[in-house]
């Protein structure tokens, strides 16, 4: 029985059709006041999943506001079990980008003793881990593979950082995901060659234009944070969380015709 299955019926179901949709509030956003903003527009536009930073008094913040299940991210194991104990259902490792200015950076070896760390510690619980997107591709195809060999119960990419589009419209949306969308097709096909399956989200660097790509590549989701946190009010979150999940309806429609 896998982890995934402690998840509430809908939550497997998107996760099932591959068209889960997270909004992400940042790993070290504990601003209350934008957290908020956040999660309610999760609530309202449709999302699936919350993944915001790892603190007890947001995650009861963001479930009351929002009514959507929350995911909670860090890179420092320990801070898990009090975000569980009050109401996190995901815990995750990364993502990774917002470190990458301050020059601290994650390699492998690393990644797979937080995720051991992590393990140890909330053996129940299921473990979200992000792939650097610093690793060549094929060390973040065999890096995801080792992950799911010690228990992790899903993978996600990044790489928006990384991108710098020379583009303007919908090319330019085109080139900021393509490290991403290369490292979720990348992993995509290592999983299938697998013996055990996992879902796999790919985020960072996404939007509406974008989305649509990353399940054809292979993800089970994706993963959006600066296309909706960057606005600055709730109305224009909204809207831009119903664009995205809009985007992704093909796919729940084709999964569920199957």
């Amino acid at each position: 029985m896998t982890l995934l299955n402690s998840l509430p019926g809908p939550l497997q179901k998107s996760f099932q059709n591959r068209s889960l949709f997270k909004v992400i509030s940042g790993l070290n956003n504990f601003n209350p006041k934008l957290v908020t903003q956040v999660s309610k527009a999760a609530g309202f536009g449709g999302a699936d999943l919350l993944d915001i930073a790892c603190d007890p008094e947001l995650v009861r913040l963001a479930k009351e506001v929002s009514g959507v299940p929350i995911c909670v991210s860090s890179v420092e194991p320990r801070l898990f079990p009090e975000a569980v104990k009050a109401g996190a259902l995901i815990v995750e490792i990364g993502n990774f980008d917002s470190f990458y200015p301050k020059g601290r950076f994650f390699f492998a070896d690393e990644v797979l003793e937080l995720a051991a760390e992590t393990r140890a510690l909330l053996p129940e619980v299921v473990l979200s881990v992000t792939v650097p997107h610093i690793l060549p591709l094929d060390s973040q195809a065999q890096l995801a593979l080792d992950l799911i060999e010690n228990g992790v119960d899903l993978i996600q990419t990044e790489g928006g950082t990384s991108s710098e589009p020379k583009s303007p419209g919908t090319l330019g949306l085109i080139e900021k995901a393509a490290p991403t969308l290369a490292a979720t097709y990348t992993i995509a096909c290592a999983i299938e060659e697998s013996e055990r399956k996992v879902p796999l989200i790919c985020a960072s660097g996404l939007s509406e234009v974008t989305v649509a790509m990353a399940i054809s590549g292979g993800a089970s989701g994706v993963g959006i944070g600066s296309a909706i946190n960057k606005l600055n009010n709730e109305l224009a979150m909204i809207a831009a969380i119903k664009s995205i999940r809009k985007a992704l309806l093909p796919f729940e429609v084709a999964s569920t015709k199957i």
